[in-house]
């Protein structure tokens, strides 16, 4: 989570939503990929930490389905990130500030874990959280 909130920092001094992500290989311990919301710097509504992180580690293993993989986050994923995070097939996403406006990994939806879907990764919830929350409160405060 510590390197998450690294990328996270980067984002706030890109002026974009201080969000931060890592994706770990199937050990564990090994850096696929990062990300932080890149959405300002870019243009782009789809840039967020998780989704650069994923297209990343796919491109890096060069597979799409990041089975064993990790994704860690600053902030719970929206439902486009869970989306996602569905959809690349990761094991287990382990997030730090809960999202009550627009989470969707348990918050105001649960995304990853509906039954209707073919894969449900594990989730693994409040890790550093008021690191993380704090991170956001401070730069919605500087706004």
């Amino acid at each position: 989570m510590r390197l998450a909130l690294d990328q996270a920092r980067l984002a706030a001094r890109g002026g974009d939503v201080p969000v931060g992500a890592v994706v770990l290989a199937a050990d564990g311990t090994t850096v696929l990929a990062t990300g932080h919301n890149e959405r300002e710097a870019g243009g782009d509504p789809t840039a967020h930490a998780e989704v650069l992180a994923v297209r990343r580690a796919a491109e890096a293993t060069g597979e799409w389905r990041l089975s064993g993989c990790t994704l860690v986050v600053t902030l719970e994923p929206c439902t486009m990130c869970a989306g996602a995070i569905t959809q690349s097939r990761v094991d287990r996403v382990v997030y730090g500030a809960r999202d009550d406006k627009a989470g969707a990994v348990g918050s105001l939806w649960d995304v990853v874990r509906d039954r209707r879907l073919n894969h449900r990764p594990e989730v693994v919830q409040g890790v550093l959280a008021e690191e993380c929350s704090g991170l956001l409160t401070e730069f919605f405060r500087e706004r």
